[in-house]
């Protein structure tokens, strides 16, 4: 019986020690703090914002280059008359033509707006999330932690909701990053 007992609690003790052996540690990180904090992102925005306003501007030329047309357009449509019929007619047609193109052109100076300002915004972005994410990871093997979830809203249904016990290394990150700090809001957690 005794035997039995000590074999009862040897078997708990070396299943206490292996689930103790195999508990993960996990951290959490708000990356989109981290994203807001850095200067070199500031600079990115400033720069996108920079070559938004330039885009819209000439767009906005174009428009207005229009709206003029087409007023010339119907102010020479208002003195047609028998005599001048068919001179008006000729003028009008070909300004509707001209119209048409300058609708064409601003609809395509649309689009190139907003694939150049895309294409900037990865350009710019890209490399300061691969620069975040290393930091995540250098932080997280300093640390020996297994797994770290993302606490930024920006993750969408990804996002760990409870997350009493584990790590928040976004302050790390941030030092490793040379990011200033802020003051970042705790996670939500649920019950």
């Amino acid at each position: 019986m005794k035997l039995i007992k000590v074999f009862f609690i040897a078997a708990g003790l070396t299943l206490t020690a292996n689930v103790a052996n195999a508990q993960q540690k996990i951290g959490n990180v708000n990356s989109d703090d981290i994203f807001a904090s850095m200067s070199e992102v500031k600079t990115a925005n400033a720069t996108v914002d920079n070559l938004t306003k330039a885009k819209q501007t000439e767009i906005e030329k174009l428009i207005s280059d229009y709206q003029a047309k087409l007023k010339v357009a119907q102010d020479k449509e208002k003195t047609m008359n028998e005599a001048n019929k068919e001179a008006v007619t000729k003028e009008l047609i070909a300004a509707q033509t001209e119209l048409q193109g300058l609708g064409k052109k601003i609809e395509e100076a649309r689009t190139t707006a907003a694939k150049d300002i895309s294409a900037k915004q990865n350009e710019l972005f890209t490399p300061l999330q691969q620069k975040i994410q290393t930091a995540i990871s250098a932080v997280a093997k300093e640390r020996s932690l297994n797994y770290v979830f993302d606490t930024s809203s920006a993750q969408g249904a990804n996002n760990l909701v409870y997350t009493d016990g584990s790590e928040d290394i976004t302050a790390a990150v941030k030092t490793k990053l040379g990011a200033t700090a802020t003051a970042t809001k705790p996670a939500a957690k649920s019950k």
